[in-house]
């Protein structure tokens, strides 16, 4: 089972998108600490996300870690799927209400997470690629 979720046949180039998927990850998550008011448990709050409390860290956490995961390319395939998650709620909540406002605030908005969006999925698909930690695993079982 391991196998098949380390297994990766994606191009080296791969590691650069896998970088800067990652690092945004990881990055917004050490951000929900520092700047807890306007981004960490003051804004759960202000988007309405119930137990903000506990779902602002947890998701500041998950975002270290499985964004510090995706950029060494160590289970990538899990670290995707937790980031997609972690995104597609993001985009529910606070993207898709701009829509009452305007379909181009909306899509300015939510570029970024679209970005993300569509490279969690990427790396869900295809694995985190030659230069991960992954392949190397995989070539040596």
């Amino acid at each position: 089972m391991l196998k098949k979720i380390i297994r990766t046949d994606s191009a080296k180039a791969t590691v650069l998108i896998r970088f800067i998927v990652g690092a945004v990850f990881f990055t917004e998550g050490i951000q929900k600490f520092l700047f807890p008011d306007v981004l960490g448990v003051g804004r759960f709050i202000k988007i309405g996300i119930i137990y903000p409390a506990f779902f602002a860290p947890f998701v500041g956490v998950v975002e270290i870690i499985a964004g510090g995961l995706l950029i060494i390319g160590l289970l990538t395939r899990i670290d995707a799927l937790l980031l997609l998650i972690n995104i597609s709620v993001a985009i529910i909540t606070t993207k898709i209400p701009m829509l009452h406002n305007s379909f181009w605030t909306f899509l300015h908005e939510a570029r970024v997470d679209f970005c993300m969006f569509f490279g969690t999925l990427f790396f869900l698909i295809k694995g985190g690629g030659y230069w991960s930690f992954d392949f190397l695993f995989h070539r040596k079982g």
